[in-house]
């Protein structure tokens, strides 16, 4: 079970938990509940110096101080015109209400709810099949997971939970006019001066909180009052967002606006969400770094692999501690393209806690050691007033568990460290995990053909892939890549991100692969018609930095339209290459394994494909292990009659020696031999043996004797 819930989990026993706790209902009492004037719905552009990151442009990230307590804005400066929601609690408050995930007097502060609600929510089913989380609201609103990329869903769960509870929150970067934070009390900058271009949430949208007073979680969900222009608001304008679950034409405003009665706080995260992105979770301004042992649900593993751009973010869904002190995880994020978020149990959850990525010792590539890139298991830091500043904290009670962000030594000890404790996997589960991995990142390209981090992933597993299929089951690198390599792996290579302009390209589609695909299944099937093989053309800048076989072929099939130019959609030194560069990879080259890649299963000449055995030791009969082909390889045969194909006078058609062994692969060992026999039994023939007992007709000499017998025998067929 989850160490965050081990205190109160006998409270939850003895008296139950409010799943759908009613919860008290507070907000700026001052403000009533108005309709929102059609000029002032609309968030403003703020003027951000940052990057470019999954096609957004984000702000930039806030120098790290090395410190426990990272001062914010100054509190006293600030007006109340532009909160988002009034602060009515702090995270280390304890309180007796019964909520979502807690019992009444359960002893838990807010930090300790957020991670108890985090740990309740329940695993279902996405839009498209894959296991997702579902979120419950404080009055019983349950909702599959929205669409997001992995930054947005860690962003999401903490700023909406802080929202519904009047908690602080805030995440520090930097603007054009320098330091700037989002939170509770709007888009300051450090003086608490709203920065000019941005909203004044309280005074331009609407709270419907205090209206709601007094009233069942039922007689609200029936009464749910809707912004229509919140509604209709997209996090991207390609529309990535969409939640066909709430209607045609609905986007994460859609979704929030069923979150949140107070709608400030849905404009707030859709800003959030659009203006900061995975590298602001590598600053220690936002998140602390936090000793593998002391992890718990809402908590982040953050994957990164260079030292500016994109990595990937994770939720910590789930911490059971299992016996003997190891712990199953979970986890569960958003990818590119926006994805409702995917969970994770150990059997994959645990290779991206063991990742080079999550802060190792190897070198990255920069040659630099990947603990410098702020990876790693992490968790956020808790706001509070503290004199006359909002600060960024940690709280007295995590200040032992705290790693500095230049510790490098103990950063780098977490990986092994959760090498050991999390639970234990089979080869088979690591193997099927590693597959998984592939799959998804297979499944993204489809949406973003041009994703470099999603080759790279692919990659990454693969690699992982090799070693788990050479050491548990002795398999060489070309019969993995012949047993699970597609022809996709091959069109869309990994490329070398600081040196290929096709990796700052984040708007290709669908309809972009399939052009790319249907061209290269052309290539390489018109060549296989003549007995040949062409390998396909990778999916990547050339002469020039064009991508004229595809855009040719586009024009080809009328298809021109739906083929975008390419443009730089983050920040992209390498826009000027001529010709993108491939990663050496060391999988196999395509026409050493296309009949398996491409699953050629046809014969010459209206041949068909047979099964054949492998004769090991050339005695004309075959074992278990097996390949299917048009003719018989060399060293394979028609038959699998072999019991021992490492010992070519052991085969069916033998005489029977009296030695307890199978000699002539009949499955019965020693057939007509007694005890002291030293002759032998020929099947027709009669035996030579003294003692008539295993004599054809007799009863076996013993059940162990037949039992190894067909022991061995099972194990070859």
């Amino acid at each position: 079970m989850s160490r965050t819930i081990v205190g109160y989990l006998s409270c939850l026993a003895m008296f139950g938990c409010a799943t759908q706790g009613e919860l008290t209902l507070e907000s700026d009492a001052s403000v009533e509940a108005e309709e929102v004037a059609p000029e002032l719905a609309a968030e403003q552009v703020i003027n951000v110096d940052g990057t470019y990151e999954n096609g957004k442009h984000i702000l930039g990230v806030a120098a790290d101080d090395g410190r426990n307590s990272s001062q914010g804005p100054l509190a006293s400066g600030m007006a109340s015109t532009h909160r988002v929601w009034e602060v009515t609690r702090e995270w280390t408050d304890e309180d007796n209400a019964a909520g979502m995930a807690w019992p009444a007097n359960s002893g838990l502060n807010w930090e300790e709810k957020y991670s108890a609600w985090v740990d309740s929510l329940v695993k279902t089913e996405a839009e498209n099949g894959h296991d997702t989380v579902e979120i419950v609201t404080p009055w019983g609103r349950e909702l599959p997971g929205p669409r997001l990329e992995c930054s947005e869903m860690g962003m999401f769960m903490r700023a909406l939970f802080a929202s519904w509870y009047n908690l602080p929150f805030y995440m520090t970067a930097t603007g054009g006019s320098g330091t700037v934070h989002y939170g509770h009390f709007g888009i300051v900058d450090n003086n608490g001066v709203r920065v000019s271009g941005t909203s004044n949430y309280r005074s331009a949208y609407t709270d419907y909180t205090s209206s709601m007073s007094g009233q069942s979680n039922s007689q609200i969900l029936a009464n749910w009052p809707d912004d229509t222009v919140l509604e209709g608001k997209s996090l991207v304008n390609a529309h990535e967002d969409a939640v066909e679950f709430l209607g045609a034409n609905a986007y994460f405003g859609a979704y929030v606006d069923e979150m949140v009665l107070n709608k400030r706080a849905g404009y707030f995260l859709i800003k959030l969400l659009e203006d900061f992105g995975s590298i602001h979770f590598a600053s220690d301004r936002n998140l602390w770094n936090i000793e593998a042992e002391a992890i718990r649900p809402g908590d982040i593993m953050l994957h990164r692999w260079q030292p500016s751009g994109i990595g990937h973010v994770m939720v910590i869904k789930e911490v059971n501690e299992l016996p003997g002190g190891n712990s199953d995880v979970a986890i569960t994020y958003g990818s590119m393209p926006r994805i409702q978020p995917v969970w994770y149990d150990t059997a994959i959850a645990k290779s991206y806690f063991t990742s080079d990525y999550a802060g190792s010792a190897e070198m990255g590539p920069t040659n630099v050691a990947y603990s410098h890139y702020g990876g790693g298991a992490k968790r956020w830091r808790t706001a509070k007033l503290s004199g006359s500043y909002w600060t960024n904290t940690v709280t007295s009670d995590d200040l032992d568990v705290w790693i500095s962000p230049t510790d490098y030594a103990t950063l780098e000890a977490r990986v092994a460290t959760f090498e050991e404790i999390i639970g234990e996997m089979t080869p088979e589960e690591t193997r099927d995990a590693l597959l998984e991995q592939i799959e998804m990142a297979r499944t993204n390209l489809e949406g973003k053909p041009a994703s470099c981090s999603n080759r790279e992933r692919r990659e990454q597993a693969f690699e992982d892939l090799y070693e788990v299929m050479e050491t548990e089951f002795g398999w060489s690198r070309q019969k993995t890549d012949e047993t699970y390599r597609i022809i996709d792996d091959y069109v869309f290579e990994e490329l070398e991100y600081t040196q290929s302009k096709t990796c700052c390209w984040n708007s290709t589609t669908p309809a972009m692969y399939d052009i790319i695909m249907d061209y290269n299944k052309q290539l390489v099937e018109d060549a296989h018609d003549n007995d040949e093989c062409a390998a396909p053309v990778v999916f990547m800048g050339r002469d020039g930095g064009t991508y004229a076989p595809f855009t040719a072929y586009a024009a080809s099939v009328g298809r021109s339209a739906e083929w975008l130019a390419w443009t730089a959609d983050e920040s992209c030194p390498q826009a000027g290459v001529a010709n993108d560069t491939i990663k050496s990879e060391p999988f196999s080259d395509f026409c050493d394994v296309a009949e398996d890649v491409m699953d050629w299963s046809e014969c010459p000449n209206g041949g068909v494909m047979h099964t054949y055995y492998a004769d090991s030791d050339n005695d004309g009969y075959g074992g278990s292990s097996s390949v299917e082909a048009c003719s018989a390889p060399a060293g394979y045969v028609s038959n699998d009659d072999d019991c021992n194909n490492n010992n070519a006078s052991v085969r069916p058609g033998v005489a029977e020696l009296c030695d307890s062994v199978d000699n002539d692969c009949d499955g019965t060992v020693d057939e007509g031999c007694g005890g002291n026999d030293t002759g032998g039994y020929t099947p027709g023939g009669g035996c030579s043996c003294s003692d008539p007992v295993d004599a054809p007709g007799m009863p076996l000499l013993g059940a162990g004797v037949g039992l190894m017998a067909l022991a061995r025998r099972r194990r070859l067929l």
